[in-house]
């Protein structure tokens, strides 16, 4: 007679973990309870069950991962070590306050040294450069500054088309001198590109032939008063050069008539 052939057991994830449960073990394992079938005998003597379904299986697995993450938690916090302060672009750290503004920095020029000629007083009568040399004094004089060189410049005392020296304004309220007043800046080669013409304690306007004796030279004029004038330049000067800016400059105590 042949021996039937054994089929195995193949039992749902809630029923394996009822026959593997303590109190399933001790009923089948009882004395006075009934042995446990042939097919279940594997179930509660091997710790491994080799004829589980694949899909509860994977349940299983899912169930203890998900339990394993619950209670293991490795992350730090971070009030734990504290709110982190923003980061600039260059890695540093935002200060909670702006810091204060440091003008010295803004000044691109800071570093570049002014030129000689560069007028460091304005006085009554004359002018003080940054060299030391003093123009005027003894007499009233205004200052022509080119090339890097500085020249006393008295303008008034050419003013024959006038019809009276010492005197800059025509009838018309303008600011007039003749052609040969900037017979220096004629004999300069090359050129600067730009005059600063200061005109004393006020502005007027230029006289056509005036403008037009600077426009031959080939030179553009920017008109101002003494004071600004010298500012402008000694500021042009330095960032530009010397051969690129020019400076006529009338006294700032000028007074029509009393020259």
């Amino acid at each position: 007679m042949a021996t039937p052939s054994v089929v195995p057991f193949r039992l749902s994830l809630p029923a394996c973990r009822t026959f593997r449960s303590p109190t399933a073990r001790r009923a089948f394992s009882s004395q006075r309870a009934l042995s446990p079938p042939p097919a279940l005998a594997p179930l509660l003597t091997t710790p491994r069950f080799l004829h589980r379904h694949p899909q509860s299986v994977l349940l299983e697995r899912s169930n203890n991962n998900n339990n394993r993450n619950r209670t293991i938690h490795t992350t730090t916090t971070r009030t734990a070590r504290g709110p982190r302060k923003p980061i600039a672009h260059n890695r540093e750290e935002v200060p909670d306050q702006p810091p204060p503004t440091d003008f010295e920095r803004m000044n691109v020029l800071g570093a570049t040294p002014p030129p000689a000629t560069a007028v460091e007083v304005c006085h009554a009568d004359g002018f003080s450069l940054n060299s030391g040399a003093r123009i005027g004094g003894n007499s009233s004089a205004g200052a022509l500054l080119v090339g890097g060189e500085a020249f006393a410049w008295r303008p008034w005392l050419l003013s024959s088309s006038l019809g009276k020296q010492g005197r800059l304004v025509n009838t018309k309220g303008q600011w007039e001198v003749s052609e040969e007043a900037f017979a220096v800046l004629g004999a300069v080669w090359p050129r600067p590109d730009l005059l600063i013409l200061g005109l004393g304690p006020e502005m007027r306007p230029l006289s056509p032939s005036t403008r037009r004796a600077i426009s031959n030279l080939g030179m553009r004029v920017e008109v101002l008063d003494t004071r600004n004038a010298a500012s402008q330049y000694n500021m042009l000067a330095t960032e530009r050069g010397v051969d690129d800016v020019a400076a006529a400059l009338i006294p700032i105590g000028w007074k029509e008539g009393a020259h």
